[in-house]
């Protein structure tokens, strides 16, 4: 799993960041008011510990903008599996 995304409940500092945020989803694509293709995203996370506070309060980001892995969301064989639809996407 080295070139997969890490799983939800993964804790991480962005690059420049100074709060730190927990992934929970992953592949999502964001669509500006003005557009009608979206762009994708590697992860969807909120501040933790706090969690979902409001839509202002809910980050997007890629693999590359993650400065530090805190904490590894569980995996299991589920999760395994997972992985090939994410890297299909």
């Amino acid at each position: 799993m080295e070139n997969s995304l890490i799983p939800n409940g993964s804790i991480v500092l962005l690059n420049g960041g100074n709060i730190t945020l927990m992934i929970y989803g992953r592949k999502q694509v964001l669509v500006a008011e003005d557009e009608q293709d979206g762009k994708m995203y590697d992860y969807l996370a909120v501040p933790y510990p706090e969690g979902y506070i409001s839509p202002e309060y809910t980050y997007v980001f890629n693999h590359t903008d993650i400065a530090k892995i805190l904490f590894k969301g569980f995996i299991n064989e589920e999760e395994e599996e997972f992985q090939t639809v994410l890297n299909n996407a």
